[in-house]
C-alpha cells in the first residue's frame, strides 16, 4: 500500500508537457454525447437564440443600416463628395487624443490646440478632476464637486497618504566653478547662502541636504522678490572623481568632506514654480551673464523644461508607501551620511545600506536627498505569485544580482522546496539595465525609457504559462520578433520635507519625466489619494506653511494669479441677475489701506491726549470732516490694490527694518541667536518690559513691513480669505474674555457700511472710506492687514494665514501688555477679523511667524 502511494504521488507530480485535444475529446465522446442529448431533449432540438436576447442587437443593426442609408442619400444628391477623402477621414477627437497621450516620449510635455501644455497624467486626471488653465498648463483644480471635501482631506492626510504631480515646477540648471555659482546664489537669494552655519553650508554643498530662499532680482532689495525656491548642489560622489571609490565619502568624522577639498566644477539646480519661471529663469540668466563679466568664467545657466518630473507625497502613511514602490537596485555611498545611526561599520556592503536606506523614516534627518535607482515598480513581485504552483525544473528566467531573491513553499509538497519567483519576469537578450549607473544630473547622458506595457504583460504571460507546464507558441513567436526597448529602472532622488512643525509634511520625488506614469499608477493603486491644487493648499493651512503664489503677495506672480481669480469670479457674477448676485470685493485685497492706518496713527501721536487705540478712534470723532487738514485728508485716499512694501520672511530682514527705522524699543522678539531677551522673559518680567517700553513712535515717511501671522478664533467664528484684520480697542477685547453677551451689537457695522469699506473707484482701484455717520464711525476700526488664507473646514485646530504690519502688531501689543497684568498676558496679540461680505467682528489670536522660527521661507 505504501508502496503504491508513493508511485501514485510521483505519477501525480510529474505532469503532462503538452496536450493533445483530440485524444482528449475522443477518450471522452461518450460524455460529451450524453451530455449532448441532455441539452437538445431540454431545447427541443432548437439551438437557435431567443428573440428576446437579440433585440438589442437587432436594434443595432438597423441603426447602422439608417446610417448607409442616410449616407447614400447624401452621397446622391451632392455629386461633389470625394470618395477618397471620406475613406482618409481623422478620426474622432477622443481616439486622436488617446492615441497622443498613450506615447512616452523621452522628454517634453504633449500641447493643445492653443499651446497649453499637458501633464503626463493628464488623462488620469482630465476623468477624475475639475482641470484648469494656469501657467501655461492643464493642472487639476481639485477633485470634482463644489470644492468641499476638506474633511475627507484631513482624514486622509492624518491616516492615509497623499500624492500630487508637481512636475509643473522647472529645474534650472547652473555649471561652473563653485566659487562662481556661490557668487551667483549671493545675487539673487534671500536669504543668502553665507548666512548659513559652516555645518550647514557644507552639507548643501556637499549635496547632502538642500536649500530654500526667496529669488529676487540682481541688484534689487527684498521688495522686488520672484518667488520661494528649492536649491540643490550635485552631490560629492558624481562630481568627485577622486573620492568616488573611497569609503562613503567620509574623513573619519562620521562628517561630508567640506568644499576646499572638491574640485572646481560643479552643477547646480535650482526649482522655480511654473507661474515665476520666465521672471526667475531671466533673473538666473542675468546674474550668471554678470559673473561671468566679473570673474571671466564660464557659468552655463540652461532650463531643463520636459526633462524631470516632480511628484509629491505626504501624510502620515507616506513613508510606508514609499516602501512599497520604492525598490532601490543601486545606492549612492553619499546617502550613508543621512543615516543618523547607521555608521560606517553596520553597512559593510551595498546590499545592507540598500535595505537600510529606507528602513527608518527617524533616521533620516529633514532636508535629506537621497539618490538610488529604483526598480520598475510595474515588475515588482504580487503577493498572490506565491500561491502559483512552480515548477523547479521550468524556472529558467533571468535574475538580476542585485534583485530580491524570494523563497516559496509549493503547496501540497512535504518538503520545503525553495522555487525563485522573479520581480522581473525573464530578462530579454541585450538588457543592460540593471547595471545603468546613469545619473539625472548629467544633460548629455539620454535617460532611457521604461518598458512597454505590452513587453511585461508578455512576459508574465510566459511565466504563468511555465508555472502551469505549457507551452505558448504565440507568445514565443512574438518576443522573438520584438525587439526589446527599454530599461527597468530608473535614477531616483528623493528629498525628505522640513518636518520642523512637527506634521506630516512627506517627500518629493525627483524622476525623470518619461517615468511618471510609471510610478504615478502603483502609488494610486497601493491607497494614495491623488490631490489637486485647492487640496495642496489645504494641507499647506493644516501644516502652518505659506503657499505660493496665493501667501506672497510681493511678488508678481500673485498679481497675475489674482487677476485671473477676480476675472473668473466676475465672469461668474454676470451670468447671475442683479437680485441674486453677490457683493462684489477687492481682489487682490487693498494692501495700500494699511498705509491709512499709519498715516492716522501718526496723526493723532502728535496729540499729547492720544496714547491708546480708544483714544485715537474719540480723537477721530472730536475732527470734523470739513475742517481736517489737507495731510490728513490726503492720507485717508490712498488706493490701488498694488502691494506697497515689504514682507519679512526671515528674522535678519526684520532686524534690519527695524534698526533702519530705529525702533529698536519695538515688542518684538524674532528669533536671532545674538539676542539676548526673550519673549516669555519680557512678558514674565515687569522690570525687563520697563527697560524696553519707552513708546512706540511711528513715523509716517517709511515703508511697509509685514509679517505672516497665524490667526486662531478666540472663541468661535470663521476666518475666510480676503477678510481684513482690524485694531482693537481694549473694551472690545474687554468683552470677549469676559464673556458678556450684552455688548454684542458693538462689534458689528452697519449694513451700509459693509457695502462701503471699500469702494471701487472708475480706474478699478479700491479705496478705503470713513463713514460719516457718527454710529458707524464708532464701530470703524482701522485694517491692518488681511487674510491670505482662511479656515480649512473639518479641521480640528483651524488655523488662517495673514499678513499684518509689524509695527502695528507692536504698538497693539504694547497696549494690551500694558493694561493687563503680567499672569493675564499673552504671547499672541488680539486683533478683530472681519469678512468682507459679513458686518460682524470676531476676535482673534494673532501668532508671529519669525518669533517661532528663524526663516519663514518654506513653502508646499
Amino acid at each position: 500500500m505504501a508502496g503504491d502511494r508513493s508511485k501514485r504521488n510521483d505519477a501525480s507530480a510529474i505532469l503532462p508537457r503538452k496536450i493533445n485535444v483530440q485524444k482528449f475529446a475522443e477518450s471522452r465522446s461518450s460524455a460529451l454525447e450524453t451530455l449532448h442529448s441532455i441539452i437538445s431533449d431540454r431545447l427541443n432540438n432548437d439551438f437557435r437564440s431567443r428573440r428576446n436576447k437579440r433585440r438589442r442587437t437587432t436594434a443595432y443593426d438597423n441603426l447602422v443600416k439608417k446610417k448607409h442609408r442616410k449616407r447614400r442619400k447624401l452621397v446622391d444628391k451632392s455629386n461633389a463628395v470625394d470618395f477618397e477623402k471620406v475613406k482618409e477621414r481623422v478620426p474622432p477627437r477622443r481616439l486622436r487624443r488617446r492615441m497622443e497621450l498613450r506615447k512616452n516620449p523621452e522628454s517634453g510635455f504633449s500641447t493643445s490646440g492653443d499651446g497649453t501644455k499637458r501633464l503626463r497624467t493628464h488623462v488620469w486626471h482630465a476623468k477624475r478632476f475639475t482641470m484648469t488653465k494656469l501657467w501655461g498648463f492643464h493642472l487639476p483644480l481639485g477633485l470634482q464637486g463644489r470644492g468641499r471635501g476638506s474633511r475627507a482631506l484631513l482624514r486622509w492626510y492624518k491616516h492615509g497618504a497623499l500624492v500630487h504631480d508637481a512636475s509643473y515646477y522647472t529645474a534650472v540648471q547652473l555649471e561652473g566653478p563653485e566659487e562662481s555659482l556661490m557668487s551667483v546664489l549671493r545675487m539673487v537669494l534671500e536669504p543668502s547662502p553665507s548666512t548659513h552655519s559652516d555645518e550647514v553650508t557644507n552639507a548643501i554643498l556637499s549635496g547632502v541636504t538642500y536649500g530654500t530662499a526667496m529669488l529676487r532680482h540682481v541688484g534689487a532689495n527684498v521688495s522686488q522678490l520672484i518667488a520661494p525656491v528649492t536649491y540643490m548642489w550635485q552631490p560629492s560622489h558624481l562630481w568627485n572623481g577622486e573620492n568616488r571609490g573611497n569609503e562613503n565619502n567620509y574623513d573619519g568624522s562620521n562628517k561630508p568632506l567640506s568644499s576646499e577639498s572638491c574640485p572646481s566644477g560643479r552643477q547646480l539646480w535650482v526649482w522655480i514654480h511654473a507661474s515665476a519661471f520666465s521672471e526667475g529663469y531671466d533673473a538666473l540668466k542675468s546674474a550668471s551673464q554678470k559673473q561671468m563679466n566679473e570673474s571671466g568664467m564660464l557659468v552655463n545657466c540652461f532650463s531643463l523644461e520636459g526633462q524631470l518630473a516632480k511628484l509629491e507625497v505626504m501624510g502620515s502613511g507616506a513613508f510606508q508607501l514609499l516602501q512599497k514602490i520604492l525598490h532601490p537596485v543601486s545606492c549612492e555611498s553619499n546617502n550613508s551620511f543621512l543615516l543618523k545611526k547607521c555608521s560606517i561599520g553596520e553597512a559593510k556592503d551595498e546590499s545592507e545600506f540598500k535595505k537600510s536606506i529606507l528602513e527608518n523614516e527617524k533616521n533620516i534627518s529633514s532636508c535629506s536627498v537621497l539618490y538610488f535607482t529604483a526598480m520598475d515598480p510595474r515588475v515588482l513581485p504580487e503577493e498572490k505569485m506565491a500561491d502559483v504552483l512552480v515548477a523547479a525544473p521550468t524556472v529558467t528566467n533571468y535574475v538580476s544580482e542585485e534583485e530580491p531573491r524570494r523563497d516559496v513553499t509549493l503547496p501540497g509538497s512535504s518538503e520545503k522546496s525553495k522555487v525563485l519567483l522573479l520581480p522581473s519576469c525573464s530578462k530579454p537578450e541585450g538588457d543592460n539595465s540593471f547595471s545603468d549607473k546613469r545619473n539625472l544630473w548629467d544633460a548629455s547622458c539620454r535617460i532611457s525609457n521604461p518598458l512597454e506595457e505590452n513587453i511585461l504583460c508578455l512576459e508574465k504571460h510566459r511565466l504563468y504559462m511555465d508555472s502551469i507546464c505549457l507551452e505558448d507558441r504565440k507568445s514565443e513567436i512574438m518576443s522573438a520578433s520584438t525587439k526589446v526597448q527599454g530599461s527597468r529602472s530608473c535614477a531616483v532622488v528623493l528629498l525628505k520635507n522640513n518636518d520642523q512643525t512637527g506634521s506630516f509634511m512627506g517627500w518629493s520625488i525627483i524622476l525623470p519625466l518619461c517615468w511618471v506614469k510609471v510610478f504615478w499608477i502603483p502609488f494610486v493603486s497601493k491607497g494614495a489619494h491623488a490631490i489637486g491644487l485647492r487640496e495642496k493648499r489645504w494641507i499647506s493651512c493644516e501644516a502652518r506653511l505659506p503657499f505660493f503664489p496665493s501667501d506672497f503677495p510681493d511678488c508678481n506672480a500673485y498679481l497675475s494669479f489674482m487677476a485671473t481669480e477676480a476675472v473668473a469670479l466676475h465672469q461668474k457674477a454676470e451670468r447671475l441677475c442683479h437680485a441674486v448676485r453677490p457683493l462684489k470685493l477687492p481682489i487682490p485685497p487693498p494692501w495700500d489701506s494699511v498705509r491709512v492706518t499709519v498715516d492716522k496713527m501718526c496723526v493723532a501721536g502728535q496729540d499729547a491726549s492720544v496714547s491708546t487705540a480708544k483714544d485715537m478712534i474719540d480723537y477721530n470723532l472730536s475732527l470734523n470732516s470739513g475742517c481736517r487738514d489737507s495731510c490728513t485728508a490726503s492720507s485717508l485716499r490712498v488706493d490701488g490694490n498694488s502691494f506697497d512694501g515689504i514682507v519679512a520672511r526671515t528674522s535678519s530682514i526684520l532686524t534690519d527694518f527695524l534698526n533702519e527705522i530705529n525702533s529698536d524699543n519695538l515688542l518684538l522678539f524674532p528669533q536671532v541667536p545674538e539676542r539676548k531677551l526673550s519673549l516669555v522673559e519680557v512678558m514674565k518680567d515687569e522690570s525687563k518690559f520697563g527697560q524696553l517700553h519707552n513708546g512706540i513712535q511711528i513715523t509716517c515717511d517709511r515703508k511697509l513691513c509685514f509679517v505672516r501671522v497665524l490667526l486662531h478664533a478666540y472663541k468661535e467664528g470663521v476666518f475666510e480669505e480676503g477678510a481684513v484684520v482690524c485694531a482693537p480697542c481694549l473694551s472690545d477685547v474687554s468683552l470677549w474674555t469676559l464673556r458678556s453677551k450684552n455688548n454684542e451689537a458693538r462689534f458689528q457695522i452697519p449694513e451700509s457700511s459693509v457695502w462701503s469699506y471699500f469702494k471701487e473707484q472708475s480706474s478699478g482701484k479700491w479705496e478705503l472710506q470713513i463713514p460719516e455717520d457718527c454710529l458707524a464711525r464708532e464701530s470703524h476700526r482701522w485694517p491692518i492687514g488681511f487674510v491670505t488664507t482662511g479656515f480649512v473646514r473639518g479641521s480640528k485646530k483651524p488655523v488662517a494665514e495673514a499678513l499684518c504690519e509689524i509695527v502695528l502688531l507692536a504698538r497693539l501689543r504694547e497696549e494690551q501688555w500694558n493694561e493687563l497684568p503680567v499672569k493675564q498676558r499673552r504671547k499672541e496679540i488680539y486683533v478683530l477679523v472681519r469678512s468682507l461680505r459679513s458686518s460682524a467682528y470676531r476676535l482673534g489670536l494673532a501668532s508671529i511667524a519669525l518669533e517661532q522660527q528663524e526663516e519663514d521661507v518654506e513653502f508646499l
